[in-house]
């Protein structure tokens, strides 16, 4: 590569001047607009909260409903001006940083569940049930916009906004503003043309630095503005060590519960087999060997061996096929997830109610953990909770497998006082899956499950209720 002279080099120098003056005026105006849009966007929440009050106090009869109706009416429409200012104001905010900076910062919004009707006349609203198609619609948006991540960090950007603008962007601007505005004053305040004009000189010196300094670190200060707004608005863009190292923490975990749970079945099974259906096929062996000898000596008896090898292998075979319903029942292997869980309401001692609700079915191995987590809680129901009905719903919303298991008894569980809520958590963690409970004394007691699931076939949607 040949070198450059001297001269070429102050020539360069020279022409990226006015680059560098035209970028950092440029900086100024946007610092300006962003900084304006944020407290804009701030302000407009209070004046539809005041000029709300107003017209609710001033033409709407307020006095019938008194303060309270005022301040609702107020508050209402407060929280639905904050919602759409944090909306716009992310929106504006990720289109400032594509077109400024050249980088696409994702809004990637849930879709909100979509209200479906069950066979009681309910409205599932991805989140609870409602009588009212009105209300369900409210409760939905509310529980949607409160669970949406990026819905919550729109309304986080739209509260730190003013603050990152006034931290980042005022100070550089008053330092321009400021300084233009002293070297001004200088030149036409101070005595420049007497004979000790050194004092004006000076002011005007210091007001021409503080300005330069001003307009040249505005375009770091807007650049350092926007690298937060798209900190907050795409955290996943810069995954922190200690998210990643959290993450693996947890996968090692589930990963070693997943291995000792299949470990602690192999288990079962080998002991399963050796003291129940080995044990019998042996003594069939040996009963069929004395069978042998006695058919001609003796053959009344060696009719009535032959009658209980008979009923041994009956037994060995019942075992055998209780075994392999323990290791996946042949019900959720052909007719899947739904009528399992049938199969075991109607072995159940409870009355149990199973609603289901599934657009497709689930993969095998979360059918396989959704089934024998529903067989422990529904024993554990039967076992302890004296509860005298118990209710099961299965629904897939929004990815998610969600399972619902109620029933009346005296309530009081607690994941702590036993291993069976903790082995159901180890379960569904292998599928990153959530168990929460809410057990009040007295009861009623709801366990409910949650995985991340994609389905693969056809719909199911139907209930059974076992009086």
């Amino acid at each position: 590569m040949a070198a450059t002279t001297p001269l070429e080099d102050m020539k360069a120098a020279g022409r990226a001047v006015p680059a560098r003056l035209r970028d950092s005026v440029l900086a100024v105006g946007r610092s300006l607009v962003v900084a304006a849009g944020a407290g804009f966007s701030v302000v407009v929440p209070f004046l539809v909260v005041f000029f709300t009050g107003i017209v609710v106090d001033q033409y709407l009869d307020a006095p019938a409903s008194g303060p309270v109706g005022v301040l609702l009416a107020a508050a209402v429409t407060g929280v639905v001006a904050a919602y759409w200012c944090s909306r716009r104001s992310a929106g504006w905010t990720r289109a400032q940083i594509r077109r400024w900076c050249g980088i696409r910062v994702r809004a990637e919004y849930s879709p909100m569940p979509p209200l479906e009707r069950d066979e009681r006349g309910h409205w599932w609203t991805g989140f609870s049930y409602h009588r009212r198609h009105g209300v369900a619609r409210v409760a939905r948006f509310v529980h949607w916009s409160v669970r949406d991540a990026a819905t919550r960090r729109d309304a986080i950007w739209w509260l730190l906004n003013p603050w990152s603008a006034t931290f980042f962007l005022v100070p550089p601007v008053l330092m321009l503003g400021g300084g233009v505005v002293f070297a001004f004053a200088a030149v036409v305040d101070g005595d420049l043309g007497s004979s000790r004009p050194l004092s004006s000189v000076i002011s005007l010196l210091l007001g021409v630095l503080v300005a330069v300094v001003g307009l040249l670190i505005t375009p770091y200060a807007l650049r350092a503005h926007l690298d937060v707004a798209a900190r907050v608005l795409e955290p996943g863009r810069r995954a922190s060590n200690t998210q990643l190292k959290r993450r693996v923490e947890e996968l090692t975990l589930t990963r070693a519960d997943a291995l000792g749970s299949q470990a602690a079945e192999l288990r079962r099974i080998e002991r399963d087999l050796h003291d129940g259906a080995q044990a019998r096929l042996v003594a069939i062996g040996m009963t069929l060997g004395t069978i042998e000898h006695l058919m001609e000596t003796d053959q009344a008896a060696a009719r009535e061996l032959l009658s209980e090898a008979r009923q041994s292998s009956a037994k060995a075979l019942q075992e055998l096929r209780d075994l392999v319903r323990g290791i996946h029942p042949p019900v959720l292997a052909e007719r899947g997830l739904g009528d399992a869980v049938r199969s075991l309401a109607l072995d159940s001692p409870l009355p149990t109610e199973v609603t289901v609700c599934l657009p497709e079915r689930p993969e095998p191995p979360v059918e396989a953990a959704v089934y024998f987590c529903i067989s422990e809680l529904l024993a554990n129901a039967a076992k302890h909770s004296g509860a005298r009905q118990v209710w099961v719903d299965i629904l897939h919303r929004a990815g998610l497998l969600r399972v619902t298991v109620t029933d009346d008894g005296c309530g009081g569980a607690q994941p702590g006082r036993g291993s069976g809520l903790r082995g159901i958590e180890r379960r569904l963690g292998t599928f990153d899956g959530t168990l929460s409970l809410s057990s009040p004394p007295g009861g009623p007691t709801t366990i409910t499950m949650e995985l991340p699931c994609a389905l693969s076939s056809q719909r199911i949607s139907t209930s059974f209720d076992k009086g």
